[in-house]
């Protein structure tokens, strides 16, 4: 008999709700690029609305959105000031170099989040010697950081000292909605700090496919060019689209569930023998523990033979991140999985890294 998998790899996995595939079976279409699309037109408003910005602009994805908000605000050749475990430093395939030629100074941030103090010693001064500062960027929640969320008081610190100097400013928020959920804070605060936003529908919220680029007028028009030349303009894409605007309706408030299984994982790990991690550190729906009695790919390959699919990305780091898809049952016959193989590890060593998404 088939294995059922609990698929914990990345919130990236799950699929569309019959509710959601039938707004997308019936969705209005027209040619996207020509500005004839009413079903992107009506996202990308509804975008706007929520994050409090002029305009916001679809794209297939969260990398081609960050890769378009940097080079709309910089030029070849212009400095970025970002944290070292950032997304759009260590996940998205050198884009920033690639198509905008900016030149990344990394922040040694603390489990992703950085303050005005950590950036002032990397400005640049005025000298043909060096390149020009010109954009900050954050990511909230954190990826890397284990689903950390920023604090909204640091956020509008480090938009502060951005503005003071000159400099843009960019929030990756791909996993906005689950620090919104988390913190009962709107989007629109968090927008609010920057001037540019990303948001993405095919992690929590469970769309297919997109993410969408927020921010003021001039912006959007410069950043709609850079979506053609990189590829990223589509026709009919409200078939798409209506998936992530159902998504952006309906699925925001059940996030919250999705943070109550984190909880109950992360509670059952602190309990477990050759486990190192801190359940205080889970805010949201990722999960990132440190296996001492075995490599993290070694783990990783063994609870797969049993249905259970993690993530090492590191000698000896795991994750595991809840979704749509996962009950709390799911979580229970996870951690009694994870618990047995534990109970009868061998050491060894393995230095297996995966991508997370």
């Amino acid at each position: 008999m088939a294995i059922r998998f609990i698929d914990l790899r990345s919130d990236t996995i799950t699929q569309p709700t019959p509710d959601m595939r039938q707004a997308m079976a019936v969705a209005a279409v027209g040619d996207d690029v020509l500005g004839d699309d009413p079903t992107v037109a009506a996202l990308e408003e509804e975008v706007a609305a929520v994050l409090g910005k002029d305009k916001a602009l679809f794209v297939p994805s969260g990398t081609m959105a960050n890769l378009i908000a940097v080079r709309a605000h910089t030029e070849p050749g212009d400095e970025i000031l970002l944290d070292a475990n950032s997304h759009i430093y260590f996940y998205e395939s050198g884009g920033l170099a690639a198509i905008s030629g900016a030149m990344p100074r990394c922040v040694q941030g603390r489990r992703g989040i950085f303050g005005a103090k950590d950036l002032d010693p990397l400005l640049r001064p005025a000298d043909a010697h060096f390149p020009p500062t010109r954009l900050v960027c954050m990511e909230n929640t954190h990826n890397r950081g284990g689903g950390s969320i920023w604090p909204l008081e640091t956020m509008r610190e480090v938009a502060a000292f951005a503005r003071g100097h000159h400099l843009r400013s960019h929030l990756d928020g791909a996993r906005l909605w689950n620090a919104c959920v988390a913190t009962q804070i709107p989007e629109s605060d968090y927008a609010a700090c920057c001037d540019s936003v990303s948001v993405c529908f095919s992690k929590g919220l469970g769309a297919p496919v997109g993410s969408a680029l927020a921010g003021g007028n001039d912006f959007i028009l410069r950043a709609r060019r850079f979506r053609k030349q990189v590829g990223g303009g589509m026709r009919q894409a409200g078939i798409i689209a209506a998936g992530a605007l159902h998504a952006l309706r309906h699925h925001r408030d059940r996030l919250s569930e999705d943070h109550a299984n984190a909880r109950a994982l992360a509670k059952g790990l602190g309990h477990m023998r050759g486990i190192s991690f801190n359940p205080e550190e889970v805010e949201t729906n990722i999960v990132r523990f440190e296996v001492e009695s075995m490599s993290a790919g070694r783990l990783v390959e063994q609870l797969s033979q049993k249905g259970v699919l993690m993530l090492a990305t590191g000698a000896k780091t795991v994750r595991a991140v809840t979704h749509l898809m996962v009950s709390s049952d799911d979580i229970e016959a996870a951690l009694r999985i994870l618990e047995e193989l534990l109970e009868k590890a061998p050491h060894d060593h393995d230095d297996s890294l995966r991508t997370e998404k």
